[in-house]
């Protein structure tokens, strides 16, 4: 790799034409762990652990890694539903312009909020269920004082059109829908304020894979007819390669790699992608490469090891990768990765993301 291919975090995306809407420079949230009577902190959990992401205007970037990679507290700390330990998170704001989320007061924050929503991924935990739909799609049209009255219940009437239920069903409970109807009233909440961005933590994990495909072209439909852009958390690699036009893996709390989606799925730099790759189910009687299994254990984000985190499990692992971090940087245009032998590996990826 020759020294002119690499550039700072601060400056991730220099290449691109125009800023992004949003973009993330070295975000961290460390959880204390206290002991005692008097909850002494005697350390931190890194859930996230110097995170540098952008996400460009109109695009999906999905964002994947093992169960408690500190992907959904990446997600909640960008709209500052958790206050990250330290960081910078600019977004690009229609109405207030650039600024930094992790800086705003709660006034400003309730502002920015209208262009940053966030869908969850439970749908029967996050619907309250003494809620009727009118209450539930129209409370972030009242918190924000954007409508109220006849005005509120025509917009959320539009609302719930837009994701595919019919208006006469605002009277009712959540009780009465299913799954993946429920999820469909999480996105009218979401997209009440008509924002500009979306948090997807895991949207389709819990549905069936039927109404699975549903709700996905759902979001693609909507993202073209609302110019939305979206951050989209998910553990389903099919489904990331189905919906993203780019893909950022997380492995314990740290950014090891992001790419182009086609890139990254055929061609990919970092020992762990590689592995992600190998588990991805392939409905093919012929014979393919031997699935890759990971030894050993997750590294513990309260307890990380020196060197590369991903050092133990890694089969590639030589004398640096213990003792020295390796630099996140750019080996080809728009294809970051963290890792000391990125340039001369020649790893495995999936030929074919159909």
């Amino acid at each position: 790799m020759t020294e002119q291919m690499k550039i700072p975090v601060n400056n991730i995306n220099e290449h691109q034409t125009q800023p992004p809407l949003l973009e993330i420079k070295s975000l961290k949230k460390y959880f204390p762990i206290q002991q005692g009577f008097f909850k002494r902190v005697v350390g931190h959990v890194k859930a996230v652990d110097d995170v540098s992401l952008y996400v460009n205007e109109g695009e999906t970037l999905g964002l994947v890694g093992e169960s408690g990679c500190g992907k959904t507290t990446t997600g909640r700390c960008i709209l500052k539903a958790i206050t990250p330990s330290s960081g910078e998170i600019w977004f690009n704001d229609p109405d207030m312009g650039r600024v930094n989320v992790n800086e705003l007061e709660h006034e400003q924050l309730v502002q920015v909020r209208r262009n940053m929503r966030m869908i969850f991924q439970d749908p029967y935990a996050s619907l309250n269920p003494r809620m009727t739909l009118q209450d539930i799609v129209g409370a972030p049209l009242r918190a924000m004082k954007i409508a109220k009255g006849k005005e509120l219940e025509d917009r959320v009437a539009e609302m719930l059109r837009r994701v595919g239920l019919r208006p006469e069903y605002m009277r009712r409970y959540p009780h009465a829908f299913s799954g993946g109807q429920r999820q469909r009233i999480g996105l009218a909440r979401a997209l009440a304020p008509n924002p500009k961005f979306l948090v997807c933590d895991e949207p389709v994990s819990a549905l069936d894979v039927s109404v699975q495909a549903q709700i996905l072209n759902l979001l693609q439909e909507l993202q073209e007819e609302m110019g939305l852009t979206y951050l989209f958390v998910a553990h389903d690699l099919s489904v990331v390669a189905h919906i993203s036009e780019r893909v950022a893996v997380m492995y314990v709390g740290k950014m090891v790699e992001m790419a182009p989606t086609q890139e990254l799925f055929m061609t990919p730099k970092h020992p762990y992608t590689e592995a992600l790759m190998s588990a991805i189910p392939r409905p093919d009687p012929t014979p393919r490469e031997k699935r890759i299994i990971l030894t050993g254990e997750v590294a513990n984000p309260a307890n990380p090891p020196s060197g590369c985190y991903f050092h133990p499990r890694c089969a590639y692992v030589e004398d640096i990768c213990k003792t020295k971090e390796p630099v996140y940087e750019e080996i080809s245009p728009g294809h970051y990765v963290k890792c000391h032998r990125a340039a001369e590996l020649k790893l495995s990826g999936v030929m074919n993301l159909a």
